[in-house]
């Protein structure tokens, strides 16, 4: 397997993991099901662009899909398709080498990638995305690593590769409690923790 055929799992795992986020509003995104698709097979659909980057423009999930994305997160099947992937990244990274430079290094995203904030949308009921309450979550530190990933940080580390890890978190608040819980849950001895400033309001939390 290709550098590329692993980077396009890795998108898709990352799509698939930010589905959990429910993220329901009342505005109308630019691409919306229309009424026919309100179904599992439309919501299926949608799911599917949605991890193909063919639903461009999107910025919630729709209101009749939150259910389906419920069942998806919860039923078993998230978790069946975040081994599969991980099981292809992993047979990728035993074909590879860190070189004797000490240049190589994997980038990992934090939250729902590293970190599962699932507990926190589950007592929101998959609802409408709630920054103020999010925050309030986040700042616990009490976010689950998700095993499959951690193995991942792991071997890479073994191999020689250095991890950075990045996150939209704002570092003012919420960096202490971000480095803390990473610490917790066993991801330690990556290279740097890059997050977001209260200044920078070109990334959106």
């Amino acid at each position: 397997m290709g550098s590329s055929q692993a980077l396009a799992l890795w998108v898709v795992i990352t799509h698939l993991l930010s589905l959990g986020g429910g993220f329901v509003s009342c505005a109308k995104p630019s691409f919306w099901p229309s009424s026919a698709t309100h179904d599992e097979a439309g919501c299926l659909s949608w799911r599917v662009m949605v991890e193909a980057n063919n639903a461009r423009g999107w910025r919630t999930v729709p209101a009749p899909c939150v259910g389906y994305v419920k069942a998806y997160m919860t039923r078993g099947q998230y978790g069946r398709d975040l081994d599969s992937v991980m099981e292809q990244v992993s047979a990728y990274v035993d074909q590879i080498a860190a070189a004797a430079d000490g240049l190589d290094a994997w980038i990992f995203d934090i939250d729902d990638t590293c970190l599962s904030n699932l507990l926190y949308y589950q007592a929101k009921r998959f609802g409408a995305y709630d920054p103020m309450a999010f925050k309030k979550w986040a700042s616990q530190g009490a976010c689950p690593g998700i095993p499959p990933v951690l193995e991942l940080f792991a071997a890479l580390q073994d191999k020689g590769f250095k991890a950075f890890l990045v996150s939209g978190r704002d570092e003012e608040t919420l960096g202490s409690c971000t480095s803390q819980n990473l610490e917790s849950e066993g991801f330690s001895g990556y290279e740097r923790l890059m997050m977001r400033y209260t200044t920078n309001t070109l990334l959106v939390t």
